[in-house]
């Protein structure tokens, strides 16, 4: 297969990776003439997976149309403030035989969309086969150093999350289905949440059981969202849910959870993100859940003292201790509510 990967970026390269381990030939795009240059010529993307060697089968290009115009795959990895003006871009080169696949994960303020919703909106009437999510438990430098990864493939329809299982799934890199693309998109943005939380937790040096507490207590936020959304409460439990919320909660591999630790330090924002260098998805998608949830009256705790402290400029743990003085609670609260909400749903 030819498959083109737009954006050159640490996860981008490393799908990138897989697909070429996989015998395809990919063409990745990048808007850096000096990046495509390394790549092509040097084999490596120091800025973004620094001591790793590119497979031969893969080219990169600022040439947009070289790269998709002639392919039914394409790979969508961008950051999500990016969706819209690269789907602008890339439509030209769409058509009714395309399977988009996109990799990223957030949610936009303002609209409260999905990744998969603003590529629907961006292309308009234009027809593709398919948009399929991948997403799960997945660090970028791991993939290359061909640990095992499973992730989820997931589309309404079905027989597109199955071609593209069959294109990205090997010995090292595990691809399962799932229909509830609603749970999986929901699943893989709001876990960038919580993982600034819990690298706060950690930079206050408040320990392991309130990182459990963080954890479990987000996961439930997470899936009363989902469920209002129309999301499984299964997905929740499944790789793009607990198995996502895990492995960026827990690793120094996770940009952010290390914004998350930057903040508990003393930090303030504009520091962090500029110490950071790259996207630190989780800021954004706090924004734009903390006014879903507001919108749909979801009550979202973690989220809004998360919204407080990286917008509104309260102290982290003045915020972490307002959430420990919260009105007594029954932690099977959370079960009916979901319960509830899937017979209203029947």
């Amino acid at each position: 297969m030819n498959v083109a990967v737009i954006g050159a970026g640490s996860w981008g390269t490393a799908l990138a990776t897989v697909l070429a381990d996989n015998g395809h030939m990919v063409k990745v795009w990048t808007r850096r003439r000096e990046q495509a240059a390394e790549m092509n010529e040097k084999r490596t993307n120091h800025k973004y997976l620094p001591g790793f060697t590119l497979p031969d089968s893969i080219e990169a290009s600022t040439d947009l149309k070289w790269c998709a115009a002639e392919t039914n795959y394409i790979l969508l990895v961008v950051p999500t403030k990016a969706i819209r003006e690269t789907m602008k871009q890339l439509e030209p080169y769409v058509h009714e035989d395309t399977i988009l696949i996109h990799a990223s994960k957030g949610i936009e303020p303002g609209t409260s969309k999905r990744i998969s919703e603003m590529i629907k909106e961006e292309l308009g009437e234009k027809r593709v086969k398919d948009v399929v999510v991948l997403s799960g438990p997945s660090h970028a430098e791991e993939v290359c150093e061909r640990k095992p990864t499973t992730v989820t493939a997931s589309s309404p329809a079905g027989e597109a999350s199955v071609l593209v299982q069959e294109l990205f799934m090997n010995n090292q890199f595990r691809v399962y289905t799932n229909h509830d693309m609603v749970g999986v998109e929901i699943g893989g943005a709001l876990k960038n949440i919580i993982a600034i939380g819990i690298g706060m937790n950690d930079g206050l040096g408040y320990g392991d059981n309130a990182k459990a507490a963080l954890m479990t207590r987000g996961l439930a936020e997470i899936a009363r969202l989902g469920v209002k959304l129309g999301a499984s409460p299964l997905t929740f439990t499944g790789l793009s849910g607990l198995g996502d919320l895990i492995v960026t909660c827990t690793s120094e591999h996770s940009r952010n959870w290390r914004a998350g630790y930057k903040l508990g330090t003393g930090k303030n924002l504009d520091e962090v993100l500029n110490e950071m260098g790259m996207v630190v998805e989780g800021v954004r998608t706090t924004k734009a859940v903390y006014e879903l949830a507001n919108e749909l009256e979801v009550e979202m705790p973690i989220t809004t003292a998360l919204h407080d402290v990286l917008f509104a400029g309260k102290e982290p743990n003045v915020a972490a201790r307002q959430l420990m003085g919260r009105v007594k609670k029954h932690e099977e609260e959370n079960v009916s509510i979901l319960m509830r909400q899937k017979a209203s749903d029947k």
